[in-house]
């Protein structure tokens, strides 16, 4: 081959172009560049503070062509890893970015293992260069992530969460703070979404770095906010779909126009998904192993913190997530919060959620006990305001449909006498009250508060401490036995189909007064439905069957033992019989009852039933919406078209000057002057009738 005039040592890309496509051939070139690497790489030691422009040319492009002469640059990637190790610190930033960009490189060939480069990357996050740590975090994710993208690397990825977990009580506190952020996107990303990882970053949560601490607590809860806020700003730059697509539609259509119109796009879809309702992490309070001690050491390190009342109020709601998760026993909890349940206390609705929150049907009632005093007496009273006293009713609700063996009869009958208060939110959280005690305790109401018996009713009974339902049938099954039974009656009395609906009422209320056959005590029913269950496996019909006897138990009325009349083939849908999509019975009069959680909804507290005043946005858009329609919107004459105006009317459109003298005297009358001048007008008004 002429070697003359040959340029290419002066070209690396199109040097290492050539070595791609035969690198045996431009071997002897390729010595030259390794030489002159050794050589500058011996010389930039001597200062590694300044950039040197050739020696970052040379490493990526020794980096690029690392695949073809294997054997030759064997030492390559351990030269730039001791080198970084060495100088990290002292580093010119672009040259230690080049030096990580060529290692990810060799990284990519499979040249360099990936335990060896995350360490060195990890020991790298002690530089304060933000962009580089930023670098680090994203690459080490998508490493970590490409790795066990087709199969879980077991061994692997032990190695990695073990030197992880010694990253978190790293000195420097960046280094352990990205190592958490690392993990945290790996479980969400569902690369390492096991106990190992979640243990670990429940450690994180006793951090003595208040920034690790909160962000541990935060991957609990479920919340990024702080990554919401750094995006915001950029969303709010991204333009609409629509302009976009105009723009390409009357501009020169280009290649690079069309692949911005893509870019649009996926950023719109990314913005949607960000919008909705960020979910629990339920999957990760359910991995924690020891969830009682652990619950048991973030309530000692919240009794002795000294840090801000938001980081206060975020570890008293783990501590409340965990124990009604988990139903833990933590018996200083409820004492400790009653005493911020004031209505003045910042954050107090959040505070009585987390109370709600951290009642279940395992703790005893004496421990329940101070924070539902806390609440009646500090909000259920009539010397504060409405909304006060209705957030409170709605609190003790929540309390007890959770732990109700803490209300008492003579409260609970207290309580309920706030059903006619004078305002609607107080008289609406009343009611709720009323209606959940009606399906769990119905004993504990007064006769009147009762309501229409149900047989649902009528069976209800509330459980005592400790108490659990043990039973050998599946409840409502003994209709299968009654279903068949009726298809054999209709089949027999088909020719009776005939007859109009009045006469089919008479015979109803006829059977209803003289029949008592279809009217089964509790024992037969109980008997029919083991009966029905017990060697014999049910489909979903029989499921489908058993759920609308359940619900019409619900809704039916019970009154000395009869049994309501219905027409066959006629059942009442849920709306009918005013209940909503969970079950609930809602009477008329009667809120929505809650249904029972983990956790309890904010709104659900905070709900109070009246009428919010408008803001000015709102009332104008109620004045556009009722303009609609019509041609003129100035004064509507009384009298006819044509018709000339008063002098009244004519006043209202005259210069402010023409007319201050008028309201100088007008305001200078006496009453006895008033009363002349309205009887004046009287009087000539009268005349022209």
């Amino acid at each position: 081959m002429n070697r003359q005039g040959n340029q290419l040592p002066n070209n690396l890309p199109q040097l290492q172009n050539l070595i791609k496509r035969d690198s045996e051939s431009y071997k002897e070139e390729f010595q030259q560049q390794l030489r002159h690497f050794t050589s500058t790489l011996a010389v930039f030691e001597l200062s590694p503070e300044k950039f040197n422009e050739s020696l970052d040319e040379l490493v990526m492009f020794l980096a690029q062509v690392a695949k073809c002469y294997q054997e030759d640059l064997a030492e390559f990637p351990a030269t730039l890893v001791s080198l970084l190790e060495r100088h990290a610190t002292v580093l010119d930033g672009n040259m230690r970015l080049s030096f990580c960009r060529a290692l990810i490189l060799l990284r990519n060939k499979g040249l360099i293992a990936p335990v060896e480069l995350h360490k060195l990357f990890f020991h790298l996050l002690r530089c304060q260069d933000k962009s580089l740590r930023s670098f680090l975090k994203d690459n080490i994710v998508n490493d970590i992530k490409n790795i066990n993208a087709k199969s879980k690397d077991q061994k692997l990825n032990a190695s990695l969460q073990s030197y992880m977990f010694t990253m978190l009580k790293d000195n420097a506190t960046i280094a352990a703070k990205t190592s958490l952020d690392v993990m945290i996107s790996l479980y969400k990303k569902n690369v390492w979404r096991d106990a190992k990882t979640v243990n670990v970053i429940a450690s994180a949560c006793f951090s003595k770095v208040t920034k690790i601490m909160v962000t541990a607590i935060k991957f609990f809860l479920g919340s990024d906010q702080d990554e919401d806020e750094e995006d915001s700003d950029d969303e709010e730059d991204i333009p609409t779909l629509k302009e976009v697509t105009m723009q390409n539609r009357f501009n020169k259509k280009t290649r690079k126009r069309e692949k911005y119109l893509e870019n649009i796009r996926k950023a719109h879809k990314k913005k949607k998904k960000k919008s909705k309702a960020p979910a629990n992490n339920f999957s990760a309070l359910h991995l924690v192993h020891d969830s009682q001690d652990f619950a048991e050491k973030l309530f000692k390190k919240l009794e002795g913190m000294t840090e801000r009342f938001e980081v206060k109020v975020m570890l008293l709601e783990l501590v409340s997530r965990l124990m009604g998760t988990h139903q833990l026993l933590l018996l200083n909890f409820h004492p400790y919060v009653a005493r911020f349940l004031t209505p003045h206390q910042r954050e107090v609705v959040r505070l009585l959620q987390f109370t709600a929150q951290a009642a279940h049907e395992m703790l005893p009632p004496d421990g329940v006990e101070p924070s539902l005093k806390a609440i009646v007496s500090n909000f259920v009273t009539e010397r504060n305001s409405a909304e006060v006293m209705a957030v409170g009713l709605n609190a003790v609700r929540e309390l007890c449909a959770r732990c109700p063996l803490v209300m008492t009869e003579e409260l609970l009958q207290d309580l309920a006498e706030y059903k006619t208060y004078k305002d609607k939110g107080v008289m609406m959280a009343s009611r709720s009250l009323i209606a959940l005690f009606r399906s769990i305790a119905p004993e504990l109401l007064h006769k009147k508060d009762r309501g229409r018996p149900t047989e649902a009713t009528t069976l209800a009974k509330m459980k005592q401490f400790g108490e659990s339902d043990v039973v050998d049938f599946i409840a409502g099954a003994e209709v299968l036995g009654e279903e068949e039974h009726d298809d054999e009656e209709e089949e027999d009395n088909g020719s009776g189909e005939e007859e109009d609906s009045e006469g089919e009422d008479e015979e109803l209320e006829d059977e209803a007064d003289t029949d008592k056959k279809d009217v089964m005590t509790l024992e037969e029913k109980t008997k029919k439905a083991r009966d029905a269950t017990v060697g014999r496996i049910l489909s979903d019909d029989d499921f489908r069957k058993i759920a609308a006897a359940q619900l019409r138990k619900q809704v039916e009325g019970v009154r000395k033992g009869k049994k309501v009349p219905q027409k066959k083939g006629v059942k009442r849908t849920a709306s009918e019989a005013n209940m909503d999509d969970d079950g609930w019975i809602n009477d008329s009069d009667d809120e929505e009852a809650t249904s029972r959680e983990e956790l309890v909804n904010l709104d659900a507290i905070e709900m109070i039933h009246k009428k919010k005043r408008h803001d000015k946005e709102a009332r104008m858009a109620t004045v556009l919406a009722g303009r609609e329609g019509r041609e003129r919107f100035g004064h509507i004459s009384k009298k006819g078209t044509g018709a000339s105006m008063t002098n009244k009317q004519k006043a209202k459109k005259k210069n402010f000057s023409m007319m201050k003298h008028k309201i100088k005297t007008k305001g200078k009358k006496s009453f006895r002057e008033k009363q002349q001048a309205l009887k004046k007008r009287l009087i000539k008004s009268q005349k022209f009738k």
